[in-house]
């Protein structure tokens, strides 16, 4: 039995990715209506906001926990309690001189998102920052990916929001950390365990084999997903995004709203991922005709963080995530024609499940050494598998609060590697899809004409749907 709150090798490998020039967390710059976080005499109530955050903690242990290595890199490290955890360290209050324009606002969330994340302490921070124009009051969240992915960040956020406006005073309760084991122990323990994996790997080949027919469909399905994975066009084209990444960063957002992508994907048909798809496509060909670069017969390789996460583990901590590699067309065919191509396409890739064998093959990875693991999520900075990150998060579709106050919008931020010098990160809610284009400074000085190319795709689409309707 494993008594130790042990990383996986999936949440291990941000770590070993992360470098001053790619901090590996995943952030949001969200909006709130910001009047009921202000007190009678106008002072920002920081000190309810944090009661409000040490309330809820103990729905999420882990943001109370600081990793712990294992000497001599002889296993993955563990979550331990922080015996000196501050509140006040994790949520922060900042302002905009008033009245703080969003491009003002975009420039403190760079700032912010740009810095590492300090690794002897919890993993997370949350910056509230007054100011802004309109009276609202921004949230600025980062909290690193060996804590969570997309889809459980989303079920974090939500465990610090109400459905309701009504704000009863939160109760916070006491804590007492746990005592972390010493680091010869830690050694020991872990030495132990790894001597297990053997027997493990046996055990499952047996599990598996134990139901002929089990085994006969789990190998079908694997080869049928791997045959998706291994084909000629498994390398990437490289292209101007595939830029080397330095340490600083823009941002672009789009917002469309979600009835828009409903009726386009009523009217032409493909599901609203493949619909978001498109977008993202002529976004891509409008920036790459800026740049004057060729697309002729262009397909970019595109990866789709898909979910793995089961009813069950909603709000658990952790990467539960497999992955989809979709081939982007951006050459200068019609955006309807476009997003038909990717409907194909996805439709093959879910009826050959190339998402089970991502899955198997990640889940290979917890047998690996660490020191091998340490290579190998080194070696992924400069992967020449795909050329694009596009992940596109579900989120709540009902207006939620915190302390009485309305969230507006949400736009998520995600990592980027050392030859991936922009992503693409969608969050839904209430209504409107909001994404984060994030890229890096130099490289993509002219981000705002693919965030421009998005909106305009999906005004393009939008129109076909109605004339076709």
């Amino acid at each position: 039995m494993n008594p130790y709150d042990r990383l996986t090798a999936l949440d291990a490998s941000f770590l070993h990715m992360e470098r001053p020039e790619y901090p590996m967390h995943v952030g949001a710059v969200s909006v709130f209506d910001g009047a009921p976080f202000f007190a009678a005499d106008g002072r920002f109530r920081i000190d309810d906001v944090r009661d409000l955050v040490m309330s809820r903690l103990p729905l999420l242990p882990r943001f109370r926990r600081r990793l712990m290595s294992v000497p001599y890199e002889q296993g993955r490290p563990i979550w331990v309690d922080d015996d000196d955890f501050d509140i006040t360290y994790h949520v922060r209050h900042t302002a905009l001189p008033r009245p703080g324009s969003w491009e003002q606002l975009v420039a403190l969330t760079t700032r912010v998102q740009e810095g590492l994340l300090d690794r002897d302490r919890p993993l997370w921070e949350i910056w509230f920052v007054e100011g802004l124009e309109g009276g609202n009051v921004a949230v600025l969240q980062k909290t690193h990916h060996a804590l969570i992915d997309g889809v459980s960040g989303v079920d974090v956020a939500t465990l610090l929001l109400d459905m309701s406006p009504e704000f009863p005073p939160p109760v916070v309760a006491e804590w007492t950390p746990e005592r972390a084991p010493s680091a010869s122990q830690l050694l020991l323990d872990t030495l132990r365990e790894r001597l297990t994996q053997p027997a493990e790997i046996v055990r499952s080949i047996r599990s598996m084999l134990r139901g002929p027919r089990h085994a006969l469909e789990r190998a079908y399905d694997l080869a049928q997903s791997m045959t998706t994975m291994v084909t000629r066009d498994a390398i990437a084209p490289r292209t101007s995004i595939n830029a080397r990444t330095g340490r600083h960063r823009r941002l672009a957002v789009v917002r469309i709203p979600l009835a828009d992508v409903k009726e386009i994907r009523r009217g032409l048909g493909g599901t609203i991922n493949d619909v978001v798809l498109a977008g993202v496509s002529g976004g891509l060909r409008r920036l790459f005709v800026h740049r004057a670069d060729d697309t002729d017969n262009l397909h970019l390789r595109v990866l789709c963080p898909v979910s793995v996460r089961s009813e069950d583990q909603r709000g658990s901590l952790g990467n539960k995530v497999s992955a989809m590699f979709v081939n982007l067309p951006v050459d200068n065919r019609p955006a309807v024609e476009t997003l038909q191509a990717i409907a194909a396409q996805t439709a093959d890739l879910k009826e050959r499940r190339q998402a089970v064998g991502a899955e198997m093959l990640l889940g290979m990875t917890e047998y690996v050494a660490p020191t091998l693991m340490s290579l190998a999520a080194r070696v992924v900075h400069r992967q020449p598998f795909f050329n694009l990150v596009v992940t596109n998060v579900p989120g709540p579709q009902q207006p939620l609060y915190m302390m009485g106050a309305r969230l507006v919008e949400s736009f998520p931020i995600v990592p980027l590697t050392r030859n991936l010098s922009v992503v693409v990160g969608i969050l839904s809610y209430d209504g409107t899809l909001h994404f984060g284009v994030w890229g890096d400074r130099d490289a993509c000085a002219d981000i705002e004409v693919f965030a421009g190319g998005i909106d305009d795709a999906f005004t393009e689409l939008r129109k076909v749907a109605q004339e076709r309707g």
